[in-house]
């Protein structure tokens, strides 16, 4: 068997230098060209993806409009007035009916105005009523499903006796007041 002819000195020292050149220009590639650019890749199509999610929901938007503005007129049409006195007595007045239609007892009712931003103010109201289960359901019930802009936040169901025929409902209840645009 034959071998090759060993490899002079000086070939062995430029190979090894073409060697150490060619692996230093990979890793440069890598480190300065490669992993930039697939960062960068890889931000771009994040991007692309966030983009194509927005003009999604924007379609999606686009579609609902005369939904959206129609709830957002009903919203304006049903607001409590600005005048706090008159907003308090339209909603004293909702509740007693409220608690008439249903057979429930108002107990407590404590409203506290607060003006959060200059187009609204809202009504945090504390609502506690007495009746059996039947009146307490209607009275929710009835509150739930008024025009008048109101939100529940929260309720708490007790019991007076022990056979749980008399309960207490109490209603943690927030409503919207839209201010009239300030004139420029």
């Amino acid at each position: 068997m034959e071998t090759g002819v060993p490899m002079q000195i000086k070939n062995r020292q430029q190979f090894l230098i073409a060697l150490t050149i060619a692996v230093a220009a990979l890793y440069v590639g890598v480190k300065f060209v490669y992993t930039p650019l697939a960062g960068w890749w890889s931000a771009r199509a994040a991007e692309v993806r966030d983009l194509r999610d927005k003009v999604g929901n924007g379609r999606q938007l686009i579609k609902r409009e005369t939904f959206i503005r129609d709830q957002w007129s009903q919203m304006q049409t049903n607001a409590l007035p600005a005048n706090t006195s008159l907003a308090e007595h339209q909603l004293l007045n909702a509740f007693d009916d409220w608690s008439r239609d249903s057979g429930a007892e108002l107990t407590s009712l404590m409203p506290q105005w607060k003006n959060d931003s200059t187009n609204y103010l809202t009504l945090d109201l504390r609502v506690e009523a007495s009746g059996d289960l039947g009146m307490l359901s209607r009275f929710l019930y009835d509150l739930e499903n008024s025009p008048a802009p109101l939100r529940v936040d929260s309720v708490e169901l007790g019991a007076h006796d022990n056979a749980g025929q008399q309960m207490t409902l109490g209603l943690e209840i927030n409503g919207l007041a839209l201010l009239p645009p300030a004139k420029p």
